[in-house]
């Protein structure tokens, strides 16, 4: 059961967009749920220059089969041309938990 549940980070550019972003991915049953960081701050590199910018942060929990699919809705979604979406591999946990975001999350 494990190997089948990912965590998938996901930032955007502020709290309220991510939290429609999330509502969306849960009513598709892409996800089972979000967890949102309101306030993060993010450093990164972007065509040459170094931004330091607020963002929001959601760790979206899905089965490992559907992150193409979250992916692809993500690209469709985010206003970024190059959206942050990452796939952490859950090692173990709650066996309850996990068979619950396996059936809250639709067949891939």
């Amino acid at each position: 059961m494990d190997a089948e549940v990912v965590e998938v980070v996901v930032t955007g550019p502020d709290a309220g967009w991510l939290a429609g972003y999330t509502r969306t991915l849960v009513e598709e049953r892409l996800a089972a749920c979000g967890h949102q960081f309101a306030a993060v701050r993010s450093v990164y590199r972007w065509e040459g220059a170094v931004h330091d910018e607020p963002e929001a942060r959601v760790a979206l929990h899905t089965r490992a089969s559907l992150v193409p699919a979250l992916v692809a809705r993500t690209a469709e979604l985010h206003a970024y041309d190059v959206p942050c979406v990452l796939a952490l591999p859950v090692s173990g946990g709650n066996p309850d938990y996990l068979r619950w975001v396996v059936a809250e999350t639709r067949e891939p």
